[in-house]
Formats: C-alpha cells, sequence, structure tokens
C-alpha cells in the first residue's frame, strides 16, 4: 500500500494502491470523506488537474508520499460555465447572421437585380421620394447601414446594448464604405454615432470615456452639417416643426456626461442645462385633446413631440403621416405587382430585370408586350438594341419562337408538377396522367380523380397514350405553376437561379431585417420617448450641484 497525502476540501493521508487506482476512484473517495458529490471535487497534482479518463494513478507519475490538492467546486460551476460559453456562441453566431442578410439583401436591392422576395428595398428622403446617392456601390453601402441601424435600434427597444453595439460597429463600418461627400448629405451617419454612445451610457461603461466623446464631436458636426445652424435647414424642410428637439436633448445630455466625467464641469453644466430646456413632457391636456378626437394615444404623443407641443402643428402631423401610410401602402401593392410582372419576363444575361418603364414605352409605340420585354431581357435593357431587334424581320421572329418555346416549357413542367404531385398523394399515375390531360387543371383532375368533376370543355381532347405527358396540351393556369418559379434557365428566369439561392440565404433573418425596415419611417431616428433621458438629466445636474456644494 502506498501513501498519499491529501490537502484542501479535505485533508488527510489516503492509503491506496497505485497500481490499481484510477482518478476516479481517487475523486470519489476524497468526495465521500468530504461530504460532497464527486462532481465537485476538483484534484490538482503538479499543477494539472487530473481527469477522469480511467489511467492508474502511476501511469500519471504520481508516486508514494505523492502531494494531491481537493478544490471544491460548486456543482453547477461547470454547467453554468458551459451554458455562458454555449450562450456567447449563440449570440456571436446571430450576431454574424445579422450582418450576412444584411450584405445580401443590399446587395440584391441595390444592383438592379430582380427580387427573390415580393418587395423591394429602395432608399428614400424624409418625403417619401425615392432618391439615388452615389454608385451602386454607395447604394449598397447606405442601405447596408441603414438596415442594421435599424435592427440595432430594435436592440436598444429591448435594452439589449451589447448586441446594440455590435450592430450598430457594423453598420458604422458599411457606411464608411459609402463616398464621403455622399454620405455627408444625410444625418443618418451622425445619429448612429449618438446611437452608439447612448449604449455606452446605458452600460454605464466608464471605459468608453474618450471614444464616447470623440463621436459625440462627429456627431454634432455631422448634425449642424445636415440640420443647419440652429436646425434652420431642418425647420424650412419640415414645415416649421421639430421633429429633430429629443435628439438634440439626447446629445446634449450625453455631451454634459462625458464633460463631467472628464473634468469639464462648466462645460458639463451648460449641456445639461440646454438639455433640460428641451426636455418637454407631453402635456396631459394637449393629449386628451387629440384623444378625443380619434387619435391613437401613441401617435398623439408622437405628433406633440414632434411639433413642439403645438396641436395645431400636431394635427396637421397626424393627418400628413395617415396620407402618406395610405399612400405608401398604394405603391407598396403597386411595386409588388410590378416585381411579379418582372418575374415572368425572366432576368437579363446580368441577372438584371426587365425595365418596366422602358418596357412601356415600346408597348406605347405599338409592340406587344411580352415580345418587347424579351427584346429588352436579351438587349440588358437597352432600348435602342431592343428596338433594333424588334423592327427587324429575322430577330423579330427568333424572338416570337423563343418565346414559345419556353412557354411550352414551362406548361410541360407545370404538368410533370401536376401529375407528381398527384400522384404522391396515391392516385394510379395513368389515372392521373389522364385526367389532368382532360381537365387542364389540377383541382379538376383531383376532383375527377375522387369522382366528383365533370370535364372541362376547354380541355384538349386527347386520348393517345396516357402514359405520355403532352408538351403544350396544358392552359397557363396559376395552380400548374407560376411562370416566376419555371423560367426557363437560357431566359435568365428565376427557376434554378433562386433556388439555389434560397438554398444559400438566410431567409429568417433577412425577414427580420425586412420587418425592422418596414416598421420604420422618415421620423423613426427623431421618435424618442425622453424619459430615460429625462432622468439622467436630474441626476447629473444633483451631481453638478453636491460637487459645487464642496
Amino acid at each position: 500500500m502506498e501513501k498519499l497525502k491529501i490537502a484542501g476540501a479535505w485533508s488527510g493521508v489516503l492509503e491506496i494502491e497505485l497500481q490499481v487506482w484510477t482518478v476516479c476512484m481517487l475523486r470519489e473517495e476524497v468526495a465521500k470523506r468530504a461530504n460532497c458529490g464527486p462532481e465537485s471535487i476538483n484534484l490538482i497534482w503538479s499543477g494539472k488537474r487530473l481527469k477522469d479518463d480511467n489511467p492508474k494513478l502511476v501511469e500519471l507519475g504520481i508516486k508514494n508520499n505523492g502531494k494531491i490538492l481537493a478544490t471544491r467546486v460548486c456543482s453547477d460551476q461547470g454547467k453554468s460555465l458551459k451554458e455562458e460559453f454555449m450562450a456567447e456562441e449563440e449570440r456571436s453566431t446571430r450576431l454574424a447572421r445579422v450582418k450576412a442578410a444584411a450584405i445580401a439583401l443590399s446587395k440584391r436591392h441595390a444592383d438592379g437585380s430582380l427580387p427573390v422576395e415580393d418587395f423591394n428595398i429602395e432608399l428614400e428622403d424624409q418625403s417619401g421620394q425615392k432618391v439615388h446617392l452615389g454608385s451602386e456601390t454607395d447604394q449598397r453601402a447606405v442601405m447596408m447601414g441603414l438596415m442594421l441601424h435599424a435592427n440595432a435600434k430594435q436592440l436598444i427597444k429591448k435594452e439589449n446594448y451589447k448586441d446594440a453595439l455590435e450592430v450598430l460597429s457594423m453598420g458604422e463600418e458599411a457606411f464608411s464604405l459609402c463616398n464621403t461627400k455622399v454620405i455627408e448629405l444625410v444625418d443618418n451617419v451622425p445619429i448612429l454615432q449618438i446611437d452608439m454612445v447612448w449604449c455606452y451610457f446605458m452600460l454605464r461603461d466608464i471605459r468608453w470615456l474618450s471614444e464616447a466623446g470623440i463621436r459625440l464631436a462627429k456627431a454634432r458636426e455631422g448634425i449642424e452639417r445636415s440640420h443647419g445652424k440652429d436646425a434652420s435647414r431642418v425647420r424650412i424642410l419640415q414645415s416649421g416643426r421639430y421633429p429633430e428637439l429629443a435628439l438634440h436633448l439626447r446629445l446634449e445630455l450625453l455631451e454634459g456626461v462625458v464633460s463631467f466625467h472628464s473634468g469639464q464641469i462648466e462645460k458639463s453644466k451648460k449641456m445639461l442645462t440646454s438639455a433640460h430646456a428641451k426636455y418637454l413632457q407631453v402635456p396631459d391636456d394637449a393629449l386628451s385633446f387629440l384623444l378625443s378626437m380619434g387619435y391613437k394615444e401613441r401617435n398623439s404623443k408622437r405628433a406633440l413631440r414632434m411639433s413642439n407641443q403645438q396641436i395645431d402643428l400636431a394635427i396637421d402631423f397626424l393627418d400628413e403621416e395617415k396620407a402618406k401610410k395610405a399612400k405608401k401602402q398604394e405603391e407598396d401593392i403597386q411595386r409588388r405587382n410590378e416585381i411579379m410582372e418582372q418575374k415572368n419576363y425572366g432576368v437579363t444575361p446580368l441577372k438584371k430585370a426587365v425595365d418596366l418603364s422602358k418596357l412601356h414605352m415600346l408597348v406605347s409605340i405599338g409592340f406587344e408586350k411580352e415580345l418587347a420585354a424579351e427584346a429588352l431581357r436579351r438587349s440588358e435593357n437597352d432600348t435602342q438594341k431592343a428596338l433594333d431587334d424588334l423592327t427587324n424581320p429575322e430577330t423579330n421572329s427568333a424572338i416570337q419562337l423563343d418565346i414559345e418555346s419556353r412557354k411550352r416549357k414551362r406548361q410541360r413542367q407545370a404538368t410533370e408538377s401536376a401529375i407528381e404531385e398527384l400522384t404522391s398523394m396515391g392516385f394510379d399515375r395513368s389515372e392521373v396522367v389522364a385526367a389532368v390531360q382532360t381537365f387542364g387543371i389540377k383541382e379538376q383532375a383531383l376532383n375527377a380523380l375522387l369522382g366528383t368533376a365533370e370535364r372541362n370543355p376547354t380541355a384538349p381532347d386527347n386520348n393517345n397514350n396516357v402514359n405520355s405527358i403532352p408538351s403544350g396540351s396544358m392552359s397557363d393556369h396559376a395552380n400548374l405553376g407560376s411562370l416566376s418559379e419555371e423560367s426557363e434557365g437560357d431566359a435568365g428566369g428565376p427557376s434554378s437561379a433562386n433556388k439555389e439561392e434560397d438554398e444559400q440565404r438566410d431567409l429568417e433573418m433577412e425577414d427580420e431585417l425586412a420587418d425592422d425596415l418596414r416598421n420604420g419611417d422618415a421620423f423613426s431616428d427623431y421618435d424618442i420617448e425622453v424619459t430615460k433621458e429625462g432622468e439622467a438629466i436630474n441626476e447629473y445636474l444633483a451631481l453638478l450641484a453636491s460637487a459645487h456644494k464642496k
């Protein structure tokens, strides 16, 4: 028998056989003597933690009269560390997904490619007018920055300031890819800087103090450049309203906080006093008046904040926003219809959508719509080249033949799809083929197979071999196959390309980013409740007063 000297959670000498005992046996013995479970004991020898991989103690080099340190740990410590690690890994994965989805969306929607979704992301100014900022690279950078900023704002609302900071940093990186002269025209970057410092403040992390000061200086410079001196430019653009007040309040509060912690007491007092003067709670009487007129509480509070508590301006704001919302809904429906129409025409060799404005121009001078669309698709939306092809009898005929060929292929694919779907339900294949050929529509073919349908008089009378699949014998019916999904590959149609892209897309995260944009509007960046800001102003004014007394 050999002896081991144990110290720590239990102290004493154990007589054991080094040739027989394993780490697991030793741990159980020490745990029993320490009145705890084996999972609560760590064994350390020569600075190394012994693991339960069942080697004999002698194999580890442990000798007679060896010294073992036994430490006691919380039974949940290992579990909690693992959970913490997994949570951090999950967080990192999610942030990576956010960035990847923003890159993918901005790429698809900035370069004129045919959207794979039923919506299109476009840049607008505060009046809702479409804008084009700089080059395609600039457009993509701004789109990506705005998407990430919108997502970060949702995280801020949930008080998840740590993740919000990460996403804001991604947004800052995206905006940095844009031409400086282009990005200086808008206030999005200064607002992002303010939001980043707000996250620093809410996390109460003093390590960010010096960086916060630099960011706020850049934010003030950008705000003054885009809003004008004393917000004069905003006042003109917003017809005398005050949408920027809450944003300026937050900026001055943060400047006051940074100045206070930097020892600049006078500057801190100046900034905090100015912020306090802008801190106006929504008056109960004004809110009650708007509610009595039928406006919703949230919209009423927002309108009063945007209008510096002036009821007449608030009412105008509410009515204008209602009209803008209705117009936006109509435009969204129209755009969805346009996207579906563009999908029917397929994509150009460079994967762009057919330009509908150019298509309408060609149709207006007498060309058949489908023919004109195909000419534009082939010519990469070059109107003159498309016109030359349409007026050339030889190329015009070739285009028509190509269109008919693709139609037959789409119809054949739709027929095959219907047959496969009905066959998968358990019907005999020959009966399915006959029913589809006879009735022409999947639903009626299904009813026939169930014994409840009447023959479709418009369906072709085809009594040939029921196992054959006719080419061109089916009508173009939506239920048998969407043209946007079944366009021919060589026509640039989205069928195979979109299926491959869908497999690679992170649909969940892309939908989340799209929803963040959809739920926002031109005034989202300025719509700040300022309750927390008011509390912080009072807190730091009190600290200043206390410091002054000393």
